[in-house]
């Protein structure tokens, strides 16, 4: 991840010292006023003269490079469109400032200036404003950690935040401040999904997971194969037992209103590698099932930035992280197995496995963190990216209140989900005869039979499913906060959610 330093200076931004200064101009804005007109009034008229040739107008990520020749004390000036104002958005304004950092990488530049855009337009107030700005900057910039022997080093180290205003400064630093956790909670995710599976086993994703909880003051719990075979947690330790990595539950503990019974529970799906087992995956690729442990680490990392925030809520965090191999030991189709609160499971499909994890970190959740709500996030159906793409996850419940509390969530946070139902009729599909129920409701309607099947294991607790399986990893790489690979989707959210509780 590349480190970059946020310090916010008051001054006028003719005077301030970078390589790239960027200032910000909306759609059909023709009469310059603020830090752009200042620097139209420096440089001689010239963003005057390209708005009325035509070369400038404010589209929505329009972007016009001048060179300051010694006028500003800034080396060059980005000019980023906004798109007209009744459009502006959190959104809009997260992807102009992936937008310019990016660009400004791409010059060289060791110094990035920039103003606040966009405060007070589109119901965004300055915080906010200053919040997104810091989130898609360290988000644009992201780069994946490699093992390269010889790789470039970005030159980019620095972001000043420019305000003029004194009265402003507060609230700035403040939404600079959570904005940098938004993106460091999101981008440790990234890092964690990112990571080979040779390297990142169940035991490794533990160890990380332990230092979160060190560095926060959190609680943490890490029960190996033995423990979880004393608690009957038969149907994750199935999915793991065909590898030579010793599965592990790991909870995340953090209590910020001990006052309240209410906890809220967040779930993650850690198969830190799914070969599919006997049921196996498509050669073509099955390198990218290190991502199967994307909601794992989208938990880690939204409880992560949880405990640097310190909201006055209750959360707890359960990941069930294991490794779905082939061997003399792998779990074959047709077998049973007895989850934690008594269930039985046919396997049917072996590369069914992440609701078999999540079975038992659900149980585990509600009977023994005592959850009263509970949200859980998995790549856990290929069925869902064809019914909604790679933009949006796709989300089921049981509670139509709790569900409407995520949505908020997910609006607060920018990311995008769409609520899927919850078939009765389909129950039919996963029906055994050995069991009491199968792993599998076969191909149509994979992803709602997939989560009736969870809900088997939440009983009357507000739970929702969160299928990330379309989101988790961008293929090709070309959105404005994402890189080529894991992008770190539902962390934000999940802070969100968490500083929504009551």
């Amino acid at each position: 991840m590349n480190i970059v330093n946020i310090n916010l200076q008051l001054q006028s931004v003719v005077n301030v010292e970078a390589d790239v200064l960027v200032v910000s101009l909306f759609e059909g804005v023709t009469e310059l006023s603020g830090a752009i007109g200042a620097v139209n009034e420096a440089l001689g008229g010239q963003i005057t003269a390209l708005i009325e040739t035509g070369d400038l107008t404010g589209k929505f990520k329009q972007t016009r490079l001048l060179y300051s020749f010694g006028k500003l004390n800034a080396k060059r000036v980005l000019i980023v469109g906004l798109g007209e104002a009744v459009e502006f958005s959190s959104n809009r304004a997260r992807s102009i400032a992936a937008i310019a950092a990016k660009s400004a990488r791409e010059l060289g530049a060791s110094t990035l200036a920039t103003i606040v855009h966009g405060a007070g337009h589109g119901d965004l107030q300055v915080e906010q404003a200053a919040q997104v700005l810091a989130e898609g900057t360290l988000l644009g910039l992201y780069q994946v950690k490699n093992l390269k022997k010889h790789q470039a080093v970005a030159k980019l180290t620095d972001l000043i935040v420019v305000e003029s205003a004194e009265a402003n400064q507060a609230e700035i630093a403040k939404g600079l401040e959570i904005g940098q956790i938004y993106a460091q909670g999101t981008n440790f995710a990234r890092d964690l999904i990112n990571e080979p599976a040779n390297i990142l086993t169940p035991t490794r994703l533990a160890e990380l997971a332990t230092d979160v909880a060190v560095k926060t003051g959190m609680g943490i719990t890490v029960l190996g194969e033995a423990e979880m075979r004393d608690l009957g947690m038969n149907a994750l330790l199935s999915i793991g037992q065909g590898s030579d990595e010793e599965s592990k539950l790991i909870v995340l503990s953090y209590y910020g209103n001990p006052d309240s019974e209410e906890v809220l529970g967040l779930v993650g799906k850690g198969v830190t590698f799914d070969t599919g087992g006997y049921s196996l995956k498509p050669m073509a690729g099955m390198e990218n099932m290190k991502t199967d442990m994307g909601g794992a680490g989208a938990v880690i990392g939204a409880m992560q930035a949880i405990g640097q925030l310190k909201p006055k809520a209750n959360v707890v965090a359960v990941i069930g992280a294991a490794e779905n191999m082939i061997s003399g030991n792998a779990i074959k189709p047709g077998d049973v197995v007895v989850a934690m609160n008594g269930k039985s499971i046919e396997i049917v499909n072996t590369d069914a496995e992440g609701r078999v994890v999540l079975a038992d970190a659900l149980t585990y959740a509600i009977e023994k963190c005592k959850v009263s709500k509970v949200v859980n996030a998995a790549t856990l159906t290929g069925a869902i990216s064809i019914a909604l793409g790679r933009k949006l996850c796709g989300m089921f419940s049981n509670d139509s209140d709790f569900a409407s509390e995520v949505k908020d969530a997910f609006h607060s946070s920018g990311e995008r989900v769409w609520e899927m139902p919850l078939v009765e009729e389909y129950q039919a599909a996963y029906s055994s005869n050995v069991a009491d129920m199968k792993n599998s409701g076969g191909r149509d309607g994979g992803s709602i039979t997939a989560a009736l099947i969870l809900r088997e294991f939440v009983d009357n607790t507000p739970w929702v499913h969160l299928d990330i399986a379309g989101v988790a990893r961008d293929q090709e790489g070309g959105g404005d906060l994402n890189p080529k690979g894991a992008t770190g989707f539902g962390v934000r959210t999940m802070i969100e959610l968490a500083l929504a509780q009551k």
